[in-house]
């Protein structure tokens, strides 16, 4: 029981970081563009993330200790341990740009919308991720379908203006939430098989990488400016990035799966308090009334499915 308690905390915590992460992108955007600012935080969430990964390397070294093999069973360990490097090489570029995709619409979104609607659009990857599982022939429950139309209604109230037209960056972060549901559906097929801490430290990498190409070609970043973003920098890279993710993966290895995605979505409603309390940002009655179906389609869509029994 403590340890749940402990284990729920700490996703709370990673959700209070990613939906306040939203806020530290907004002013990150005062000073830097938005490829500059993906490309440096991502690569600093990839250099925090390497002490993470040596400790649990040591550790596991450490285990294995005293056991010796026989030749041949060492040969086979060895061709497996060479596999899967390949596999974690693969897995880390293409979720790399996956991330490099969706996290440089999300970042030119919030250059025209504000923190708390970003974040309520981004967790609409929960209800996106379901229904692209039909062209990967799983099959799609009747909670995600009203979780569907729940959020397509949701949607319209804090999207679609008075004239019909969606706002220029509200559609940025939609189409972000789509690349991160693919980003999901790729880190889904590699994570069984690779380290998911290693797999998440090269995939930072070739979003830094990949961000870095269109920020020294169009923004052509001053150091005096990326100094004077050093606070979002360093939220939006070490904590967002580095701390979240690490936290994340510590709370999930004893926490039910439909819990944890539960609190996690957390992270939209965060968003909008953060904005608000941080930014003095507000939204309409109608852009809350949106948010409120929003955040229930995303609720329902995580509920788990009824067993039948007998």
């Amino acid at each position: 029981m403590k340890h749940r308690s402990t284990n729920n905390f700490l996703l709370a915590l990673t959700a209070f970081i990613w939906g306040s992460a939203f806020v530290a992108q907004s002013v990150g955007m005062d000073y830097l563009g938005p490829f500059t600012f993906n490309s440096i935080r991502c690569l600093m969430g990839g250099i925090v993330l390497i002490p993470v990964l040596l400790f649990f390397k040591n550790k596991d070294k450490g285990e294995g200790e005293g056991e010796k093999e026989p030749g041949d069973r060492r040969q086979e360990h060895v061709t497996v341990e060479s596999k899967g490097r390949k596999t974690l090489v693969v897995g880390g570029i293409c979720c790399g740009l996956a991330l490099a995709v969706g996290s440089s619409l999300q970042q030119i979104g919030l250059v025209y919308t504000t923190a708390g609607k970003a974040g309520f659009i981004t967790a609409l990857y929960i209800v996106i991720v379901p229904v692209m599982g039909i062209f990967l022939r799983k099959r799609i429950g009747l909670k995600v379908w009203i979780g569907v139309a729940l959020a397509v209604v949701g949607m319209y109230f804090l999207c679609i203006t008075e004239g019909f037209s969606i706002a220029k960056g509200d559609f940025y972060v939609f189409l972000c939430a789509i690349a991160f549901s693919v980003h999901i559906l790729v880190i889904d097929y590699f994570s069984p098989k690779v380290d998911g801490v290693a797999l998440s430290c090269i995939q930072f990498f070739v979003c830094g990488l990949v961000c870095a190409v269109p920020m020294l070609v169009s923004e052509q970043p001053q150091i005096s400016r990326i100094l004077a973003a050093w606070l979002p920098l360093a939220y939006a890279g070490v904590l967002s990035c580095g701390v979240a993710y690490t936290l994340q993966v510590v709370a999930q290895k004893n926490t039910d799966p439909a819990v944890a995605s539960l609190i996690l979505s957390l992270e939209s409603v965060f968003s909008v308090l953060a904005g608000w309390v941080i930014l003095g940002e507000r939204l309409s009655a109608r852009e809350l009334f949106g948010c409120v179906l929003v955040f229930a389609a995303v609720i329902l869509a995580q509920l788990p499915e009824r067993r039948r029994t007998g």
